[in-house]
């Protein structure tokens, strides 16, 4: 990959945005972010000193905290956590504080639900109650967790699942465990109030002059995520394995100057929301060197949802993906869909994914509103991708075209998303069911995206739909299925640039429908297909320019 391809696409972000104009500072693959690191004083709490005990039965919590408790008001340092299982409720972090999980320390948070209250907490980017995290932290400064223990959410008592991902013995143990049944027997519920909660689809959602007592009668239902930082500067997650999450695993939210480094993140992968990092609304991030199963999206990039996210208006920016293995998730790197108050300036890049349903993954709908712009990736390696391996859809969680129409609903206001400006190079992909898939709104294209130097192997070759300036510049696509390898649906500007493919396939394009133009073919063997043009529903030939 040649460094001028990228620098040539550095951008200064000043564009008008439903009149008003958003300004950002200009970075590049040569100006990356740079995020500051919290420093600690050497004073050392160990929790032994506090009365804690790793017999994997006595509950820490209140050792723990008094820990952490003092050390903050010293000054700060180290909170030890040696050696040892040990058992606690919700923790609360404090500023100045590093807590720190020696070789061995096996920090398990009670299956009690008792020891968990009800709070106001975050759901999708909305005030939504929860039970209270295991590890919490709110408006704190210089705080870090570290060390090479594990932290174990015990989210199995948390979780409904259903019969289907489990093994006939995993779907026997998990009866024998308590709990009920659907009525139907193929859910499990971890109570009668869950099951309650989620056959009558209760909400979570605070709405206004809400009290929290009005949930009590759910709170088995509220799953808590297992680590929760809101509005913190200068936060360090290092070297920890985190398992097990009742809901998200890590989320960060509204935080300043965050390094995540050389962590392993495992949840079953039948948990439902079982995702990995879920960043929201953070401004200077980095994700490092770690590595994530889980069953959910993997690194998910997140800013508040619909109208609550565009009032809050702070995008997640100036983040840095790098070095990440991601072994299963539903995407492995995502953007969205809860992505109201826009992410811009993020870097992807020498990350590898392996069997992850999806490997890039942008995802959002109509009132969702946000802009993401300037995204940057290179140097992917994927294999064996179950879907697509570069993905966008503006519809998520919605019925589209059942009778073979497009959705026309050409209206445009503060909640239609805009996705634009994003340059991918060198990504190479063996196995997976469509390369490239764009899905945008026809009132508001995906725009400007460019796939550079690249090697994809897929069942489809690529599928755009209201995309305009998609650009693909030296890039191969072994296409197994007999299709074409382009299929173009109400798609303007797309340049195909020194395209290699497989011999022995219908055709090169398929353009379907009006409202495709300026589709130009240049640099590429037009004899090895069929075909080189397939024309469907009044498609107009004149669409397609070859140089």
């Amino acid at each position: 990959m040649k460094t001028t391809i990228f620098t040539a696409f550095m951008l200064t972000v000043s564009s008008l945005v439903y009149g008003q104009t958003a300004k950002t500072k200009t970075f590049s693959w040569n100006n990356l972010p740079v995020i500051s690191k919290p420093v600690f004083k050497k004073d050392t709490f160990n929790i032994v000193k506090y009365s804690a005990v790793a017999d994997g039965i006595y509950l820490n919590t209140e050792a723990i905290n008094n820990a952490i408790n003092d050390c903050s008001k010293k000054g700060g340092g180290v909170v030890l956590i040696p050696a040892g299982l040990w058992l606690s409720g919700p923790i609360y972090l404090k500023s100045g504080v590093n807590l720190h999980l020696k070789q061995g320390a096996h920090l398990v948070f009670t299956t009690d639900k008792s020891k968990y209250k009800i709070v106001e907490g975050d759901y999708e980017g909305k005030s939504a109650a929860r039970n209270e995290s295991p590890i919490n932290g709110k408006n704190l400064q210089n705080i870090a967790i570290t060390g090479k223990g594990v932290i174990d959410g015990s989210g199995d008592v948390w979780r409904a699942v259903g019969q289907g991902p489990l093994t006939a013995s995993q779907w026997k143990e998990k009866i024998a465990s308590g709990g009920v049944l659907s009525d139907d027997g193929k859910t499990w519920y971890p109570s009668e109030q869950f099951k309650q909660a989620q056959v009558k689809g209760k909400s979570m959602l605070i709405q206004p002059g809400m009290d929290l007592s009005a949930f009590a009668d759910m709170k088995d239902f509220l799953r808590p995520n297992l680590l929760v930082l809101k509005n913190c500067k200068k936060v360090l997650i290092e070297g920890i394995t985190f398992q097990n999450s009742p809901a998200w695993c890590l989320h960060p939210l509204m935080c300043e100057d965050l390094t995540i480094s050389g962590i392993r993140v495992k949840n079953p992968h039948y948990a439902q929301n079982g995702d990995g990092i879920d960043i929201e609304s953070c401004t200077r991030f980095i994700v490092e060197n770690s590595v994530l199963d889980v069953g959910d999206d993997a690194i998910c990039i997140k800013s508040g949802k619909d109208e609550e996210g565009r009032k809050r208006g702070i995008p997640s920016a100036q983040g840095i993906i790098r070095g990440n293995l991601v072994y299963s998730g539903h995407g492995a790197v995502v953007i969205g869909s809860e992505m109201s108050g826009g992410a811009n300036n993020i870097f992807i890049e020498n990350c590898t994914f392996m069997g992850t349903d999806k490997g890039l993954r942008f995802k959002s709908t109509r009132g969702r509103g946000g802009v993401v712009e300037n995204i940057y990736a290179r140097n992917l390696t994927m294999k064996d991708i179950l879907q697509e391996a570069i993905f966008f859809d503006m519809f998520y969680f919605v019925k589209f075209a059942t009778d073979g129409k497009r959705d026309e609903t050409p209206v445009v206001n503060e909640g239609t998303p805009i996705f634009r400006n994003m340059v991918f190079d060198n990504i190479i992909c063996n196995g997976a069911k469509i390369a490239v898939f764009i899905r945008g709104l026809s009132e508001m294209n995906v725009q400007n995206i460019t796939l550079s130097n690249s090697t994809i192997a897929a069942d489809k070759g690529v599928e755009l739909t209201d995309a305009t300036q998609i650009k693909f510049d030296n890039v191969r696509f072994v296409v197994k299925n007999q299709v074409p390898v382009f299929s173009l649906t109400g798609s303007k500007d797309i340049s195909i640039n020194k395209v290699q493919y497989n011999n022995g396939l219908p055709s090169l394009l398929q353009v379907n429908g009006v409202g495709n133009e300026r589709i130009q073919v240049q640099g590429t063997d037009l004899k090895s297909t069929g075909k080189t043009l397939e024309l469907k529903g009044g498609a107009s030939e004149s669409a397609v320019i070859y140089k």
